[in-house]
């Protein structure tokens, strides 16, 4: 019986395994409230059981800085960009990173760094 019951479960379908949300792109530039960000996502959005919702920006020690709600699965837009305006980064930094969220996974520990140019 327990033989059956293991060949049984090895048969079965692997569960599939979520997929990060890949940061494709992001562009910073310094306004007079703070820094505006464009990130472009792309993931494999399958709708409100699995989508990217969300991005941050962090600084080299963790410090979350702001961070970017997506608010709904997009499945027929990839990639697709948004925006956060008013980061503020302190003085002397001149690096930040970004981190993509999936709906699924949570925050991924991969960064995306952007170099900072300041006007």
């Amino acid at each position: 019986m327990r033989r059956a019951l293991l060949a049984l479960a090895l048969s079965l379908p692997a569960p599939a395994l979520a997929d990060p949300a890949v940061i494709e792109a992001v562009t910073a530039r310094e306004t007079g409230a703070g820094w505006r960000f464009d990130v472009t996502l792309s993931h494999g959005d399958t709708g409100w059981d699995d989508y990217a919702d969300g991005w941050r920006v962090v600084a080299a020690d963790g410090t979350v800085l702001g961070t970017r709600k997506l608010l709904h699965p997009h499945e027929q837009e990839q990639p697709f960009t948004r925006s956060l305006s008013g980061v503020a980064i302190p003085d002397g930094v001149t690096e930040v990173f970004v981190e993509a969220r999936t709906s699924v996974e949570g925050w991924n520990e991969l960064r995306y760094p952007v170099e900072l140019r300041r006007k």
